[in-house]
């Protein structure tokens, strides 16, 4: 075997790349698989943007940018802060990476020394804590109840921090829960960090734009601006735009940190796709009215499907307000047989279950650092999502 280097110890594969990999295959085997585990909008890239994109190329756009973005899509960055969070940020305070992981990766390998301690709230985006140990850090996972929609609460904020926490993570709305904190949660929390000085605040904003009912995305930044010069702002286009696979990201935040970003970037993936940055620039600056039809739609898919989990024996759910995704408690078949015979003893098995059974994609809980949960994605057609969902309805039923 090669001899890797004793860091690739520390970190594992994406558990939903995995799931989406697996799924992959086995519909490419014929086997009829509906693939509720990637959090990836199913919709087309709107076609303005592409037509962005398209022109960038015409114009030229297709030779190395500065490491962190051009000078246009900075400034369409800019004036969609100013637009969506109030907020001003100069050109030296904002840097382009090929998707929202990426600044985050480079943040963190830029701030963290062997020892220091980051917060993360449980349920988390299952790429944080592999980061963090990644760059030498210890994550400190908050567990976040079902009681309190699954955010962290000041109380148990204040109980974690200590001389050497380093960040907190707060990603709202939330990846996996759909959970989206208000300004009133925000501001409680905001009071804790203010007396806590050596704490630095990433705020993964990646689903802003995504949120449903009365329920409006607010920025921690924006209701305690003292905050701004030790938060990390991150978002981009992936989720909000369907842009996916385009890969570009952002960052806002402190000028220091933002350079140290830069100089990781310049020797590692320099500048990101420069088409992709023309069309990015488009993205934010544009129209942004297709998404009123693009969240009806989502919010019609949420209460589909929110309906059948609802009546599933075994199963308890709480309907989410922002993002798409349900992250659903299974602790009801814990314990409960297979068809075949199989003990149900974890949340995993219950999502190996529900694909060999169902032939329905999930992520357990267990990947997102609270169990016993799964979690799915409602990006798809509803048809396709009462046909997935029916399938996980049949296939708990059939459960002794």
């Amino acid at each position: 075997m090669f001899d890797l280097a004793d860091r690739m110890k520390t970190i594992q594969p994406s558990p939903t790349l995995l799931l989406n990999t697996k799924a992959t295959q086995l519909r490419a085997q014929g086997v009829d698989i509906i693939n509720f585990s990637t959090g990836e909008p199913d919709f087309a890239t709107p076609q303005w943007i592409q037509e962005a994109a398209i022109q960038a190329m015409q114009q030229g756009l297709t030779k190395y940018t500065p490491t962190d973005g051009l000078p246009i899509l900075k400034e369409a960055i800019q004036k969609k802060m100013r637009r969506d969070y109030d907020l001003d940020y100069d050109l030296d305070t904002i840097t382009v990476g090929t998707g929202a992981k990426q600044i985050i990766f480079n943040a963190f390998l830029a701030s963290i020394n062997p020892g220091d301690e980051v917060i993360i709230p449980a349920p988390y985006w299952v790429s944080y804590p592999e980061i963090v140990n990644f760059c030498g850090g210890i994550s400190i996972t908050v567990h976040c109840s079902m009681n309190n929609n699954f955010k962290i609460t000041p109380n148990q904020l204040r109980e974690n921090i200590t001389k050497r926490t380093r960040w907190v993570i707060l990603n709202s709305p939330n990846n996996p829960t759909g959970a989206v904190y208000s300004k009133e949660e925000l501001f409680a929390l905001s009071e804790v960090l203010m007396e806590e000085s050596h704490v630095n605040i990433l705020s993964d904003d990646i689903y802003e734009l995504l949120t449903y009912d009365e329920t409006h995305f607010s920025s921690i930044v924006k209701i305690e601006p003292r905050l701004k010069f030790r938060t990390l702002i991150v978002n981009g286009v992936s989720k909000s735009y369907a842009m996916t696979g385009w890969r570009l990201g952002f960052g806002a935040g402190p000028a220091d940190l933002i350079k140290a970003i830069n100089m990781l970037q310049s020797q590692s993936t320099s500048n990101p796709c420069s088409i992709t940055q023309g069309a990015a620039a488009a993205a934010f600056i544009g129209p942004q009215n297709f998404l009123f039809d693009w969240l009806r739609i989502y919010e019609e898919r949420r209460d589909v499907s929110f309906k059948i989990f609802s009546k599933t024996p075994g199963l308890n759910c709480l309907l989410p307000t922002g993002a798409f995704y349900h992250y659903i408690n299974c602790e009801g078949i814990i314990g409960k047989k297979t068809p075949d015979g199989d003990i149900l003893r974890t949340d995993k098995d219950i999502s190996f279950y529900l694909l060999e059974k169902a032939k329905v994609a999930v992520v357990s809980g267990n990947s997102f650092g609270l169990s016993p949960y799964f979690r799915m994605s409602y990006t798809c057609s509803i048809d396709v999502l009462k046909e997935g969902c029916q399938r996980i309805y049949d296939a708990i039923t059939a459960l002794n």
